[in-house]
């Protein structure tokens, strides 16, 4: 089976113990997590052949992160070691009307110093069929959006499908480079994007009039969105968009839709009240559509399936989706009671 790559920073998480702020104890939580590294390990627990391209330093923490991704299937051949430090993300989990805060401590990593010829693009691109990235990599450096160029570029000359999570991270773009720049290009070389409101429009500067901050999601205007992203960029053969209803941090609706050209389809609409930790529920809905895409013959499941796994996502502590195809395709039936299985 043809594999899947992804290309992107991994940073260890350190989090604080359950919903507590930061240093109301002296304790963090340390794993791992980063936008494409949590879609191949996603993707490795579907059975999907799953690969991670990366830059990590030389040194016991650089191992270490290499022997989780192992531990879950996911290939690290071609992960470059470098000297210099990995990024760090801290995270306060929320509750209730408290937000979730993310603070980032990535400047200088291995990754964001990363930059165009620093891969063997013949290596990296060998047996892959399909190649995904997020807006996350090209906003922490100009070199790793110059990389992250490089990249699309080289997997369209290679008729690799190319999938794009646009991913805003307003804490990120912070070297003099408007976004909308940086991801209008890279979008040229797309064939697939994912995303929510707010990346289409800080991304690629489409405006939508919606908040999502109370009530139902008008999804007439996902379509026009949706639609427009397909004008907009006729390279790009389907778009697909989170529907998030926030009522708290503990409290959200979650659905998408997708728009091929052909049709656009709203999916199921979850109510996910308690949420464990919602950090990586957009990767995972990534690596969802992307073995539904690969799996499914139409669209409409593929969506189906998207939408269920990052939904159980918000059950499990940590940036990684611990579910099994199955698991998923058993609340894509209907069962979502939570009973305990004998």
């Amino acid at each position: 089976m043809a594999k899947v790559l992804t290309m992107g920073e991994i940073m260890l998480r350190l989090k604080t113990p359950g919903n507590e702020r930061f240093f109301q104890s002296p304790e963090f939580e340390a794993t791992f997590g980063g936008g494409e590294a949590n879609v191949a390990v996603s993707l490795a627990n579907f059975n999907i052949p799953a690969e991670f391209l990366s830059v990590l330093p030389e040194n016991p923490i650089g191992d270490a992160c290499i022997a989780e991704l192992r531990s879950f299937g996911v290939s690290t051949e071609k992960i470059l070691r470098a000297p210099g430090r990995m990024g760090i993300y801290y995270l306060e989990t929320g509750a209730n009307q408290r937000p979730s805060k993310v603070v980032y401590d990535r400047a200088g990593s291995t990754m964001a110093e990363a930059k165009p010829g620093d891969f063997d693009w013949e290596s990296a691109f060998a047996g892959v069929d399909w190649f995904h990235i997020s807006g996350i990599t090209p906003a922490i450096s100009k070199s790793a959006a110059d990389l992250s160029l490089e990249a699309v570029k080289e997997a369209k000359k290679r008729g690799i499908t190319v999938s794009l999570d646009l991913n805003f991270r307003k804490n990120l773009w912070k070297y003099g480079v408007d976004a909308k720049t940086v991801m209008a290009e890279l979008t040229k070389f797309t064939d697939v994007v994912i995303g929510n409101e707010e990346d289409c429009q800080k991304s690629l500067g489409l405006e939508l009039d919606v908040d999502v901050a109370g009530g139902s999601l008008d999804t007439e205007k996902y379509e026009k969105l949706t639609s427009l992203v397909l004008t907009e960029y006729p390279n790009v053969s389907k778009v697909a968009i989170t529907l998030r209803e926030s009522h708290s941090a503990d409290h959200n609706g979650w659905a998408a839709c997708i728009n091929n050209g052909s049709i656009f389809y709203v999916s199921r609409k979850y109510e996910i009240r308690d949420i464990v930790d919602r950090v990586g529920g957009g990767d995972s809905f990534s690596a969802g559509l992307i073995y539904g895409l690969k799996s499914f013959d139409q669209d409409t499941e593929a969506l189906e399936f998207a939408v269920a796994a990052s939904c159980l996502k918000h059950s499990i502590p940590g940036d990684f989706n611990r579910v099994s195809v199955k698991e998923v395709e058993t609340l894509m039936r209907g069962d979502g009671s939570g009973r305990v299985q004998r």
